[in-house]
């Protein structure tokens, strides 16, 4: 058992040893020269993945979707986004303040976004109104438990913005544990992208790296864009490797994520006063109901048990299964609730 269990979310790992000897042995350049050598595999290893022609190393998810939008959306056009989407919530505002861009915000049905609204929301280019340039998705679904948009939304979405003369952008932060959950390949949810995000530093378990992917000319004009964002980064090297390591060797572990917070869901269901979203979480995020306060309750977790998680509002408590929570966090997770709640 860990000390102490953190469930906060799959941001809070640490590379292991194996990762950590990788990363020692890196071979390093400078990456805004673009001739650092393990930058340069680990991008064409993910646009391998994706099906892209190139891809580009980013500091984090958030960097790579304010790339992302700054590169497909000119000041004053529309994005369409979900209402819960991490780029609409936890980016401080970022579509307005570096994309200078309207937002138009849809809803989702647990993180299924409703096509029909969407078909409603594009705008065309006249006197009077903004274009919308760019639809951005969300996959999994964060706010929605780590929901996954099915392939055939995908495809419907992507047609009907292309339809309308809009990209599309996949923020996919945690793209491997829809694929590793439904057995589609990351590929193809790429191919009804226009671009691509998926982080290294969530349930992959590398300390920190994103990667945007994309066609060979919309990434070098992204590339311009992480340089003006301060993203150039040097002897980058160390982190890339840190990559690599976890696109060959972390993926298929994800359903053991998935798997353990399922464990703690199916408990948590039996139980009073706190009440899973889902008793059956598709992939490594589950959303509670507490009948008390869940800052209180969180506040009683780490002091008596050890255990660290976020209450996400005044009743709603979030737990994030990763790679360095294991069977027995999970049932000491499990007892401490049945003890407090």
């Amino acid at each position: 058992m860990h000390v102490p269990i953190d469930l906060r979310s799959d941001t809070v790992t640490r590379p292991g040893n194996a990762m950590r000897e990788a990363m020692m042995r890196a071979e390093v350049g400078d990456d805004v020269y673009e001739d650092d050598p393990s930058v340069n595999v680990l991008q064409q290893k993910a646009a391998e993945i994706t099906g892209k022609e190139a891809a580009l190393f980013t500091a984090s998810g958030t960097m790579s979707n304010a790339i992302a939008l700054k590169t497909h959306v000119r000041p004053g056009e529309e994005v369409l986004l979900d209402s819960e989407a991490h780029s609409m919530i936890y980016e401080l505002g970022m579509p307005a303040t570096l994309a200078l861009a309207l937002t138009r915000q849809f809803q989702s049905v647990q993180g299924i976004p409703d096509v029909r609204q969407i078909a409603g929301s594009f705008h065309q280019e006249s006197l009077h109104t903004p274009r919308t340039s760019l639809l951005v998705l969300e996959n999994t679904h964060n706010r929605a438990g780590g929901a996954i948009i099915p392939l055939e939304i995908h495809r419907t979405l992507y047609e009907l913005a292309h339809a309308h003369g809009a990209a599309v952008h996949l923020d996919g932060a945690r793209i491997f544990n829809a694929s590793v959950a439904t057995g589609i390949p990351v590929c193809e949810f790429a191919r009804y992208t226009d671009t691509i995000t998926f982080c290294l530093s969530k349930g992959l378990g590398c300390p920190v790296g994103s990667l945007l992917c994309g066609s060979a000319q919309w990434i070098k004009q992204a590339r311009r864009n992480r340089k003006m964002l301060g993203g150039g980064m040097r002897q980058v090297g160390f982190l890339a490797a840190a990559g690599l390591y976890a696109l060959e060797h972390n993926i298929a572990r994800l359903k053991e994520d998935h798997q353990r917070i399922r464990t703690l869901a199916e408990a948590v269901a039996q139980m009073k006063g706190i009440q899973p979203d889902s008793a059956a979480p598709p992939t490594n995020i589950l959303y509670c109901t507490t009948e008390t306060s869940a800052e209180a309750l969180c506040t009683r977790l780490q002091a008596e048990y050890g255990i660290l998680c976020n209450a996400m509002s005044a009743n709603r408590v979030r737990f994030v299964a990763h790679i360095d929570i294991d069977d027995d966090d999970i049932m000491h997770t499990i007892k401490a609730l049945q003890e407090l709640c």
